[in-house]
């Protein structure tokens, strides 16, 4: 198994304190599931669907802008919604040039919010890949800071963040819950703990990237299809994270469009949450049962993110 010595828990104390001034320390909400017509069983819900430009993306964004040089050309990004809202959100608060490119799949809410921060935006491709291979040509042509969505270190570190925060909110829990697509976010979150909790990745059946790498042993192509391709349908995992995954990461879940849904709109009917699709796939697996806690197994799960219009669901 390759090592990856760079994203560690260390380095992401660091960073911390270097966007600490530009993220919000998001709030944890502790539910029953006898409230969703489950047997009584306590869950902590940490709402990272209320950072700054409606997802985790944020905490990534701002390590990057703060801690690499940004030339006169700005920054550029490819991205399925997220990513692209909160570089253009960090590159609004920092003072930079921001441009977004994404795939046609992305969400009306999703462009919406990047045209709002005032982000140049590209839409083109059926796919994030192409939306990537976009960017990378304009990178190239204008000497713009490309931004990788999930397989950059300082994107790692960045949302490490998160696990430093859920740490400290919730220093007893056994367990946590992430959804997973390119993998960015539980890729830092499992280093930050490096194996002090049970880490469990949740994937859309329609885009398995982590699942399939874990049984290949390495990333590999995947499906990219379903309620949540936007957010969670990269091609593969990234290659900086899987070695932690391989590490830390318990085992992936697999959960089913009807499943997510179902999840969006019981966060909403019950505790007045607007999750996303992705931002709901980690709930389904607990609401689900796909996701089944021992007796005494204090779970928390993470709702990552909010850029939908309930309308939809």
């Amino acid at each position: 198994m390759l090592e990856n010595k760079t994203i560690t828990r260390e380095r992401i104390a660091a960073v911390e304190p270097r966007i600490r001034p530009y993220v919000r320390h998001t709030p944890v909400m502790r539910v029953d599931m006898a409230d969703f017509g489950k047997s009584p069983f306590p869950v902590d819900l940490k709402l990272e669907c209320l950072q700054h430009s409606g997802s985790f993306k944020a905490r990534g964004a701002f390590t990057n802008l703060l801690t690499r040089p940004v030339p006169e050309a700005g920054v550029v990004a490819a991205s399925g919604g997220n990513h692209g809202a909160a570089v253009a959100y960090a590159a609004m608060k920092l003072g930079h040039k921001a441009s977004i490119f994404v795939p046609e799949v992305s969400p009306p809410a999703k462009l919406a919010r990047i045209r709002g921060y005032g982000a140049d935006l590209v839409v083109g491709g059926a796919r994030y890949a192409e939306a990537l291979a976009a960017s990378e040509d304009f990178a190239a042509r204008t000497g713009a800071l490309q931004i990788h969505a999930f397989n950059q270190e300082e994107t790692l570190l960045g949302q490490g963040t998160l696990g430093l925060e859920i740490e400290a909110d919730l220093p007893e829990i056994d367990t946590l819950l992430v959804a997973v697509g390119g993998g960015g976010l539980i890729g830092g979150i499992a280093a930050w703990f490096a194996g002090r909790i049970r880490i469990v990745a949740i994937e859309p059946e329609g885009a398995p990237t982590l699942y399939r790498a874990l049984e290949a042993g390495e990333p590999v192509d995947a499906p990219a299809e379903g309620i949540a391709a936007d957010s969670l349908a990269p091609k593969r995992v990234g290659e900086m994270m899987f070695p932690i995954a391989e590490a830390f990461v318990e085992r992936s879940i697999l959960v089913s469009d009807d499943d997510i849904i179902a999840a969006q709109k019981a966060l909403w009917d019950r505790v007045r949450i607007i999750a996303e699709p992705g931002g709901a796939a980690a709930f389904a697996a607990m609401l689900s049962g796909r996701y089944m806690p021992a007796e005494g197994e204090r779970v928390a799960v993470l709702v990552c993110g909010s850029n939908t219009n309930p309308a939809n669901f």
